[in-house]
């Protein structure tokens, strides 16, 4: 189905690579926009017509919506997919899209103002029979909320009413710091949202992050298409997630994806879309919020179902019924799909984000492997942006050869120029927690060493000093061809490095 011959992507980096390598499998043309600090970048050249926005920051370029809409009308678009981030969950850029005569790729801007409030999401889910965690979402006061807080019982979690991936959050163990966590949570929340509300909730705990991914069409049908497991987290940021969680049964999971799917259709929302639970020891969950959005790990879900999202959400927002588009078939979850996401940063230094050149970057591949990336040797990583660089995906019969081949493929990673967090990723998934299944959303917290590494581990920059010397040297054992015979190219530096057992991030 090919309902638009012109798709601009509003977003950047891997995302934007992804949506336009969809929009491509359809035949529609795609259009993708670049700050100035992209001008050299991947996704710029992954498109099919390129549209300067100018600028460096998000807020002169991919927060624009004026300028997203001038590139559409520039380009002759039809349409807009959001990705994720940026404007992608902006109820005004959604009206602003809309008024200007194009389709938005996504839910309309009533769904969003709902579902975008935890507010308001904890009302429309308890009108829907969802289980909320207990807590309060209005208050007239800060002692209103405080009185709630006692009422509830400590500890509690302020929250950003319009808040998401963990901004304008506190955890608050006892009543003499709540005004104090309050008011830096508010201070927070309107200096990334523009808006203080806040509300209170317990904290569910010990408990698992499971989410339910759906896809709704404009004709009031919806689905649920399982869960996927996120407890692997930092900061409220997701490091690692997978589907389906070792832990959900088929009783679960249907009731989960009842209550996700029960959820949106009371809100007539349409397009993809994510229904976060907190899941206690048991069995029990609770709703957290809705990510109006394509997620960043929605490629577990394709793995799993064999379908592929955004020719979804192309297709229902061009007016596609959902049972046409399924037509029956079986999308009941089969194999184990994980995936990683790749950071420029230094969790040995406290996550420290990085930035400069990528000089030489070789991601792997094979049976089972799958990377969504939006760099290559050369790109310039700067600091106006997010810094993931790329995600690693794996796909196995099972969760234990899913883990295998995901050690493998992160050995094989290499991105080399500045510090990213592929040990450390590598770490974790080798845990003997982790490899069990046992999750939950403090397991990083409990396990520090994993970010910190072993101390008489040797430093990536010895290996890299020592790959050179070998290659500069062929009498030191380098083979100078792929036969080993003399006849062909000598091994580059990098080949070398693979040979030496580097993993990612030498400075």
């Amino acid at each position: 189905m090919k309902p638009f011959e012109r798709v601009l992507v509003a977003n950047r980096g891997e995302i934007a690579v992804r949506v336009c390598r969809g929009l491509r499998e359809l035949g529609i043309t795609s259009v993708v926009v670049y700050s100035d600090a992209d001008a050299d970048s991947v996704h710029r050249n992954a498109g099919d017509i390129a549209v300067p926005l100018g600028g460096a920051t998000a807020t002169e370029s991919y927060l624009s919506i004026e300028k997203i809409l001038e590139a559409a009308k520039r380009s002759g678009a039809e349409a807009i997919h959001p990705g994720y981030g940026f404007l992608s969950e902006n109820a005004a850029f959604v009206d602003a899209v809309e008024a200007a005569g194009l389709t938005f790729i996504g839910p309309d801007g009533k769904a969003m103002r709902t579902l975008g409030s935890k507010q308001a999401a904890r009302v429309v889910a308890e009108e829907a029979g969802v289980p909320v965690v207990p807590g309060v979402e209005d208050a007239a006061s800060d002692e209103e909320l405080l009185e709630h807080a006692r009422r509830i019982g400590f500890p509690v979690l302020v929250k950003a009413s319009a808040g998401g991936g963990g901004k304008g959050m506190r955890l608050v163990d006892e009543e003499s710091e709540f005004i104090e966590a309050l008011n830096a949570s508010r201070r927070e929340a309107e200096a990334a949202f523009g808006d203080g509300k806040m509300l209170c909730e317990k904290r569910i705990f010990p408990a698992r992050h499971i989410e339910i991914q759906v896809l709704a069409d404009n004709h009031g049908d919806a689905v649920s298409l399982h869960e996927r497991e996120c407890s692997v987290q930092r900061r409220h940021q997701k490091v690692l997630e997978e589907a389906p969680s070792p832990v959900v049964s088929e009783e679960l999971r249907a009731r989960m994806g009842e209550a996700a799917v029960r959820l949106v259709k009371h809100v007539g929302y349409r397009n993809a879309g994510t229904v976060e639970f907190l899941v206690d020891d048991d069995g029990e969950f609770y709703f957290l919020e809705v990510n109006t959005r394509l997620q960043v790990e929605h490629p577990v879900t394709e793995c799993i179902t064999g379908l592929d999202l955004v020719h979804l959400q192309v297709a229902i927002a061009g007016g596609a019924k959902l049972a046409d588009l399924l037509d029956g078939r079986d999308i009941s979850p089969r194999g184990h799909a994980i995936e990683a996401r790749i950071y420029a940063e230094v969790p040995e230094q406290g996550y420290l984000p990085a930035a400069g050149k990528l000089v030489h970057v070789h991601e792997p591949e094979g049976p089972g492997v799958r990377v969504d990336s939006g760099v290559v040797s050369g790109t310039e990583v700067t600091v106006h942006y997010d810094p993931m660089l790329a995600k690693l995906i794996v796909f196995a019969p099972d969760r234990e050869s899913a883990c295998r081949r995901m050690v493998t493929a992160l050995e094989d990673s290499q991105y080399l120029g500045i510090p990213t967090n592929v040990d450390f990723l590598r770490r974790v998934v080798e845990d003997p927690k982790f490899i069990e299944g046992d999750l939950r959303t403090d397991f990083l917290d409990l396990a520090p060493e994993l970010a910190r590494g072993p101390e008489d581990e040797t430093p990536d920059l010895a290996y890299v000093a020592a790959a050179i010397a070998r290659t500069l040297d062929p009498a030191g054992g380098v083979a100078t061809a792929a036969g080993g015979d003399g006849s062909g190219p000598r091994p580059s530096v990098f080949q070398s490095l693979t040979g030496l057992r580097v993993w990612g991030g030498a400075s």
